[in-house]
């Protein structure tokens, strides 16, 4: 397995305007870890979705959508409780407003057992999210337990702390990133969204240095459009620059985009700061479509748009 993602997929009803005024949506399928599973599977990389969904005909349509967009769904299962859903109102300047129908879902009973199903040891790379730690006390256990077992098995673990205020509590979540960091190759916190409420701080140098003192290897500090952040090892932090979008429609799922390409390029034997860089570049494709998987990059929108920031093609 080059990439396994742990969370919940989401039914999603998107609207083009604001929720207060929305009458029509489009349906489609999302939330962060089918977001990220999906922009992993599109750099060609093998990935699995572990996660449940409800004994439901959205459950089932889940299951399908993941599937045709290259997942393994092996370890995508109907369990008890509903499918979890969100309604989003589109808004380019990313002050959007989420509306979660997801208390009690299937994926919220997820705990330890659920995970070690999944062949967790001979996974390369793990990408992990707080969004999911936040769901349930079970789901909580289960991303610890599988970025020990994935980290003492020689694997990489990427974390998303992906803090959401409507889910858990900064205090709680700060807790998850402390205790997930010192399995971590890669943690990717955002700016100021994250690194407020989790680091206590939203100057980046100081973010970064927080999350290495935790125990991360490598920090990538994403800041919207002023790019990354990249700090590994005990390498000075670079600053890797964002890649403009041709059009902006929709922010939802960008942060996801960019985990899961880093995620698979680092799979797939990418080193670290080219794989970064192509985050960027799936990131911005994805501001172009509705939604969390309205517009997936390609390998070769990554090239195109990477090749175009540098003033040449990028290498293969």
């Amino acid at each position: 397995m080059d990439v396994m993602v742990i969370g919940e997929p989401l039914v999603e009803f998107s609207a083009s305007t604001p929720l207060t005024e929305a009458d029509t949506f489009h349906l489609s399928f999302s939330g962060d870890a089918l977001n990220a599973a999906v922009a992993a599977a599109a750099t060609g990389a093998h990935v699995a979705l572990v996660t449940l969904v409800g004994e439901d005909e959205f459950g089932a349509r889940l299951i399908r959508f993941a599937a045709a967009h290259g997942i393994d769904t092996r370890w995508m299962r109907q369990g008890t409780g509903s499918t979890g859903a969100y309604a989003v109102g589109a808004d380019p300047s990313g002050e959007r407003a989420f509306g979660y129908m997801r208390a009690c879902s299937a994926a919220s009973r997820m705990g330890p057992s659920d995970v070690a199903e999944a062949p967790l040891p001979e996974t390369s790379v793990l990408l992990l999210s707080g969004v999911t730690a936040a769901l349930s006390p079970s789901c909580a256990h289960a991303v610890r337990y599988a970025a020990e077992i994935v980290g003492e098995a020689g694997g990489k673990v990427v974390y998303d702390p992906n803090f959401r205020s409507r889910l858990t509590t900064a205090g709680t979540a700060a807790g998850m990133l402390a205790a997930i960091a010192p399995h971590a190759a890669l943690v990717t916190p955002s700016c100021p969204g994250d690194s407020i409420p989790l680091l206590g701080t939203d100057e980046p140098f100081a973010a970064v240095q927080v999350c290495r003192e935790l125990g991360a290897r490598a920090v990538a500090l994403t800041r919207g459009p002023e790019g990354v952040l990249l700090a590994d090892g005990d390498e000075r932090p670079v600053e890797i620059p964002a890649v403009p979008a041709r059009v902006i429609v929709d922010q939802t799922g960008a942060g996801d985009a960019f985990a899961g390409t880093v995620a698979a390029r680092l799979a797939l034997g990418d080193p670290l700061q080219r794989a970064v860089r192509a985050g960027t570049a799936a990131a911005a494709v994805s501001l172009e479509g509705q939604g969390g998987t309205g517009r997936v990059a390609t390998p070769g929108d990554i090239e195109r748009l990477l090749g175009e920031l540098s003033g040449t093609p990028e290498a293969p």
